[in-house]
């Protein structure tokens, strides 16, 4: 079997009976773990900064950036549960992926004792 088919397989299994949840979480995990993130992110943590440091009098958050570090926190609080829910889910796709793994070794160690079989009655045969 080749490698692309066995993936198309494995990837039909493992997203067979997904919930709504388990598609958010992988979504969102596959998202927030990206370089587009991690740059927005950074940018957009610039920008707040700027903002509230160049408006250093009627600043809605001044300069510890209290507000600022509760979002981060709150942000930090959801993306964990989230980041453990994916987890859970490739670790369910890796046992699927095991499990299809030993089915199709099991068929080939019977194959393979096959071979052997008719290969010990055809050595006999010569022999004869």
């Amino acid at each position: 079997m080749k490698g692309d088919d066995k993936q198309s397989i494995l990837r039909v299994i493992a997203n067979k009976e997904r919930t709504i949840g388990q598609r958010a979480a992988d979504g969102i995990a596959r998202w927030a773990g990206s370089w587009a993130f991690i740059i927005g992110f950074l940018i957009l943590l610039a920008i707040w900064m700027a903002a509230n440091v160049y408006a250093w009098v009627n600043a809605w958050d001044p300069y510890p950036f209290i507000l600022l570090n509760l979002v981060l926190s709150c942000i930090a609080a959801l993306q964990a549960p989230i980041i453990l829910m994916s987890q859970n889910r490739q670790a369910q796709k890796d046992r699927i992926k095991i499990e299809y793994d030993y089915r199709v070794n099991r068929r080939s160690e019977k194959g393979i004792g096959e071979i052997l079989k008719r290969l010990d009655s055809i050595e006999k045969k010569i022999k004869k």
